[in-house]
């Protein structure tokens, strides 16, 4: 799918963690897998959804209606930047939690979830737009907390609803 895309000469970014898997009788391995499973990030104009619809294995464009949803250029600009440099892995999306800002470094000005997960902090980073999340290992003095304003509502969060897997989200300036 991303060949074809490059191809008709559509922008594509495409975020991979390495992974390690062990198959039966055989060696470990790393391998690059697909960070957000089932989504391509692309930068299209309105003219070239036709193209990206028509594209084998694109199920959807990520959006309402004719209108896609944008993805912010800094938070894609982050990723790209950022993943090389961190231990990152898929994590389940988080709606609520303590919220918390990285201060320092590349991925600076990212809001995410913290958690604790074997001894170490890590920042889960959620795209709403896409329901997806992340999580960045991280040390506490590279973190600020954010309120939370979940939490000041008189009947708490509201419920996360999932909708249907899409494989492409644009993102515009």
């Amino acid at each position: 799918m991303l060949e074809h895309l490059t191809d008709r000469q559509v922008d594509t970014y495409l975020p991979l963690y390495k992974a390690d898997r062990r198959w039966k009788k055989s060696a470990a391995v790393t391998i690059d897998l697909p960070l957000f499973p089932n989504y391509v990030f692309v930068r299209i104009t309105q003219s070239q959804r036709t193209v990206v619809l028509g594209t084998p294995g694109v199920y959807s464009i990520v959006g309402s209606g004719p209108k896609a949803w944008e993805l912010p250029e800094w938070e894609i600009g982050a990723l790209r930047a950022g993943l090389p440099k961190r231990k990152v892995q898929p994590h389940p999306y988080l709606a609520v939690g303590d919220r918390a800002r990285i201060t320092s470094g590349v991925m600076a000005g990212l809001e995410g979830v913290i958690v604790r997960q074997k001894n170490n902090l890590h920042l889960v980073l959620s795209l709403d737009q896409i329901m997806q999340s992340i999580a960045i290992e991280v040390a506490a003095e590279e973190l600020e907390p954010i309120p939370n304003p979940a939490s000041q509502l008189p009947y708490g969060p509201a419920r996360n609803v999932r909708g249907p897997l899409i494989a492409t989200l644009p993102f515009v300036n």
